[in-house]
C-alpha cells in the first residue's frame, strides 16, 4: 500500500505524475485523507475536470479548512466550471487566510474583471507588489511560463488605469498653462509608471516614492536659492524663547515613528534608549492650530517659508528633539520635491547631520536645507538634548505650475497606494 510519505518524496523529487497515483492510491484506502484530496483535485484540474476537481477540493477544505492552496485551488475550479460568484468567494477566503498569496489575488482580480468589478485594479495592482518585493514577476526570467499573459495583462491594466486617472488630474493645468509647462511632469508620472527609467544625475539619489526628473541635484542645497532664509533666522532669539517654555513646561512630546517596531529599527541609543519626539505645528499636511497658537512665532516664522503644502502627506514641521545618545540610523526620504530645513536651537558638542555622505555640523540660528532622497543619519553624541525646528519645503527648482500639478498628484497617488495596501 502506498503511503502518504511516498506521494510526498515523489512530489519533492518533482515527479508529478507518480505523486498523483501515489495520493490517487492513498486516497483509495484513505478517502478523507485532506491532502490527497487537494492534490488529486489539482490534477483534476489540470486535466480540465473541473466538476470533480471542485469537488475534491471542497472535500479537501472541508475536511481542512487551513489548507490556503486547497482553497485558491478550489476557486480556479470553481471558475472553470463556471461559477463566478463561488469562485470569487474561495479566492476572498484563501486571501483572508494569507494575505500575501499573491497567485490567489491574481486570480480574484482577473474574476473581478471580468464581472466588471472596478476593485480589480487594486487587486492587479497589489499582486504585481506582494510578487515584486518577493523578487518575482519583475520580467520573464522571474515570471512562470504559464503566468506571464495574466501578469502581462496585469500590469497592462494598472498602467492604463493609473495612466487616465492621474493624467485626467492635470489636465486642467496643461489646457491652462501650456504643454510645454507640464513636460517635467508628465515625465515624472512616466518614471512612476515605469513606461521609463529614472536617470539620477547623482547616483546617491533614491527617492522611495516619487522621482520628479531634470532637477538638479545635491545633499545640501545652496542658500542664495532660499530668499526666506534671512527672515526666519532673524526669529531664533523669539522661537527658542517658545522652545524653551515648552521644555520647562515638560509639555508632551510625539514620537516621530508611528510605530514602537519602526523606531526599533531606525533609532540606536549610546548608554540609555534612543528617544526622537517632536512638538508638531503641522503633521501630515494638517496643521495644529492649539500648538501653533501656543507659539505663536515659530508659527509665524514657518509661515515664511515656502511649505510644502500637500494633502495628507505634508508639511512636517515640528520642534525635533533627540534625547541624549540618540542616532536615527541612515534611511532615506519619499520625493525630491520637497526639501527638509533645519532651523537648529539647541546643538550641544557632537551633534550631527551626514547626508549622501558629506558631514553636516548644525550652527544654533543657521538653517541647513538638504534633499533627504540621499541616503543620511544624524546623531547627538552628548549628554544634552538636542533640538532643531524640522520644516518640509518646495524644491527652489519647481516651477509653480509644477508645484500646482504635484499637489493634485501626491494625494491622488497616496491615495491609490493606500487603497491597494488595503485591498
Amino acid at each position: 500500500m502506498t503511503t502518504i510519505s511516498e506521494a510526498r518524496e515523489f512530489l519533492r523529487q518533482g515527479r508529478v505524475a507518480e505523486a498523483e497515483r501515489a495520493y490517487g492510491r492513498v486516497l483509495e484506502a484513505t478517502p478523507d485523507d485532506a491532502e490527497a484530496l487537494a492534490i488529486v483535485g489539482l490534477a483534476a484540474l489540470r486535466e480540465g475536470r473541473a466538476a470533480e476537481a471542485r469537488a475534491r477540493l471542497e472535500r479537501a477544505t472541508a475536511i481542512d479548512p487551513g489548507n490556503v492552496s486547497a482553497r485558491h485551488q478550489l476557486g480556479r475550479a470553481c471558475e472553470a466550471g463556471g461559477d463566478a460568484v463561488a469562485a470569487i468567494a474561495a479566492f476572498r477566503t484563501a486571501l483572508a487566510m494569507k494575505p500575501d498569496l499573491y497567485a490567489a489575488r491574481l486570480d480574484l482580480a482577473r474574476a473581478l474583471e471580468r464581472g466588471g468589478d472596478a476593485a480589480a485594479i487594486l487587486h492587479y495592482a497589489r499582486a504585481l507588489q506582494d510578487a515584486q518585493v518577493r523578487g518575482q514577476w519583475l520580467d520573464a526570467a522571474t515570471t512562470p511560463v504559464g503566468l506571464r499573459p495574466a501578469v502581462e495583462r496585469a500590469v497592462l491594466a494598472v498602467r492604463k488605469e493609473r495612466t487616465e486617472a492621474l493624467a485626467n488630474l492635470i489636465e486642467p493645468l496643461a489646457a491652462r498653462y501650456g504643454a510645454a509647462a507640464m513636460r517635467r511632469v508628465e515625465r515624472c508620472l512616466r518614471i512612476l509608471l515605469r513606461y521609463e527609467a529614472a536617470e539620477y544625475p547623482d547616483g546617491r539619489q533614491r527617492p522611495t516614492f516619487l522621482y520628479f526628473p531634470e532637477l538638479p541635484a545635491s545633499p545640501y542645497l545652496e542658500r542664495r536659492l532660499f530668499a526666506w532664509m534671512d527672515a526666519v533666522e532673524a526669529l531664533t532669539p523669539l522661537i527658542r524663547g517658545e522652545l524653551a517654555a515648552l521644555l520647562a513646561a515638560d509639555v508632551v512630546r510625539e514620537p516621530v515613528f508611528d510605530s514602537a517596531e519602526l523606531e526599533r529599527a531606525n533609532l540606536r541609543g549610546a548608554e540609555r534608549p534612543p528617544s526622537w519626539t517632536g512638538f508638531y505645528f503641522h503633521r501630515h499636511g494638517v496643521r495644529r492650530a492649539e500648538e501653533c497658537g501656543r507659539c505663536p512665532e515659530t508659527a509665524a516664522a514657518l509661515d515664511l517659508a515656502p511649505l510644502c503644502r500637500v494633502r495628507g502627506h505634508g508639511p512636517e514641521a515640528l520642534f525635533s528633539v533627540f534625547t541624549p545618545g540618540t542616532h536615527l540610523l541612515p534611511h532615506r526620504g519619499v520625493t525630491n520635491t520637497r526639501l527638509v530645513a533645519h532651523l537648529p536651537l539647541i546643538v550641544p558638542r557632537d551633534c550631527a547631520l551626514r547626508v549622501g555622505g558629506e558631514l553636516h555640523a548644525w550652527r544654533e540660528g543657521s538653517i541647513v536645507v538638504f534633499d533627504d532622497t540621499y541616503e543620511h543619519e544624524a546623531w547627538n553624541r552628548s549628554a544634552e538634548t538636542r533640538v532643531v525646528l524640522i520644516m518640509d519645503v518646495w524644491n527652489p527648482h519647481l516651477t509653480e505650475v509644477e508645484r500646482l500639478a504635484l499637489t493634485e498628484l501626491i494625494p491622488a497617488i497616496g491615495d491609490f497606494n493606500q487603497a491597494v495596501a488595503a485591498a
